[in-house]
């Protein structure tokens, strides 16, 4: 079913102590800032050779660290006080807090272009706050130096859209700000557009389509218990009870399409979506039953059984068709995404974290899936491709509560 509208690393088991700060300058020439912006260059960035790829967490006590991934630095960024929960595009770190949101800087990035890739570094910082009250659903897309990032306020519930190529020169600013009934909603950027939640009566809602400067295009999609989004290389992901909606532009134009699940299916359905960043399958727990993968290229939705119970899973998406879960007992998983059948697996890693009610970071990209331990002080390096052996073990000096991968 679709609706239109026009117009718009490393070998080997090492454990390095984190307790030194230090700041790595990038070595490389520096982007002309004059140059053409079309491949995510941004004024006083310089362009690398290599992906600058790194962990930036906020320990309990609002501490922003950054951990260089290439030559195990780490860097103090500043201090965010009384975060809740986090969300990333691989750049920034959406911080939620009381007041609002945060915005860290992480300072490395990637800009996908497709058929290659620019690599770029700059020094991290705290951009600074978004108001907003209760808790706040995050949307990003793939790119940190356009489009738009999505902030959906369930206590006031305002619905805004952040203006991210802004975000990348140091600047907040708000593309739209909506005034609508409270409720846990989102706000999913898609191109030049973004889908707004609408609240209705009991679990039923609906995703209205907006300009970036907030004007209503009169698309409205059904999408009753509205839950998860995400972006793949194909377009925006929202969960509803019934399936997904898909969003993405061609040309000029908002295409929407429901992708329902299979039919006599009986699964909860996915509340959550989580992959390596940019690739098309993403996937989500089907509460305790299963695992459900959502293949958007081929517009498909696949359930896997869940060989233990599981806490977290994300989709790999790569030739060999590899998941990563974590399981209730604090061990990483490494699954088929044919069949859900354990590959392979880690020691439990994370259960006194699990134990103390933290819920650990899973995160996978091309090589390798980081893991973090906040009981126990660490972070995890783990080669998936490998038998889940242990690449790197980072011990912190502080918690690591809330923990991305950024750089990428």
């Amino acid at each position: 079913m679709r609706s239109r509208i026009a117009l718009f690393a490393l070998s080997g088991a090492l454990t390095v102590s984190l307790t030194a700060c230090v700041t790595t300058p990038a070595t490389t020439v520096p982007s002309d800032d004059s140059a053409d912006n079309g491949h995510g260059t941004v004024a006083g960035a310089a362009e690398v050779a290599e992906p600058q790829l790194g962990l930036t967490w906020i320990g309990p006590e609002g501490t922003v660290s950054h951990l260089d991934l290439l030559d195990e630095s780490t860097t103090e960024v500043g201090e965010i006080p009384a975060v809740t929960g986090v969300t990333t595009d691989g750049r920034y770190l959406f911080a939620q807090t009381d007041d609002g949101i945060e915005i860290v800087d992480s300072g490395v990035w990637t800009w996908d272009h497709v058929d290659h890739f620019h690599y770029y570094r700059a020094a991290p910082a705290l951009l600074g706050s978004v108001t907003g009250a209760g808790p706040a659903t995050i949307a990003t897309t793939n790119l940190s130096t356009t489009g738009g990032t999505g902030i959906s306020f369930a206590g006031s519930g305002d619905a805004v859209l952040l203006d991210t190529e802004a975000l990348s020169k140091g600047e907040i600013r708000e593309l739209f700000r909506l005034e609508r009934e409270p409720h846990s909603g989102l706000v999913a950027p898609v191109g030049s557009f973004a889908l707004v939640s609408e609240a209705s009566a009991g679990a039923d809602s609906t995703v209205a389509a907006y300009t970036s400067d907030g004007e209503a295009t009169g698309l409205e999609e059904p999408c009753t218990d509205l839950a998860g989004t995400i972006t793949t290389r194909v377009g925006a992901v929202i969960g509803c009870r019934d399936g997904a909606l898909l969003a993405h532009v061609d040309g000029e134009e908002l295409q929407v399409e429901r992708i329902p699940y299979p039919a006599g299916t009986t699964a909860p359905a996915a509340r959550s979506f989580d992959n390596r960043e940019g690739r098309p399958t993403v996937a989500g727990l089907a509460g305790a039953e299963g695992i459900w993968l959502l293949d958007t290229r081929e517009r498909s939705w696949t359930l896997l059984p869940s060989p233990v119970p599981l806490v977290h899973v994300t989709a790999v998406d790569d030739e060999a068709g590899h998941l990563m879960a974590l399981a209730r007992d604090g061990r990483v998983l490494v699954l088929s995404d044919e069949n859900g059948t354990v590959l392979a697996e880690t020691e439990p890693l994370v259960a006194e974290s699990l134990a103390a009610g933290t819920t650990p970071a899973l995160i996978a990209d091309q090589h390798r899936a980081y893991v973090s331990a906040p009981t126990e002080h660490r972070l995890y390096e783990i080669d998936y491709a490998d038998g889940a052996r242990i690449a790197r073990t980072f011990e912190t000096a502080t918690a690591p509560a809330f923990v991305a991968e950024t750089g990428r």
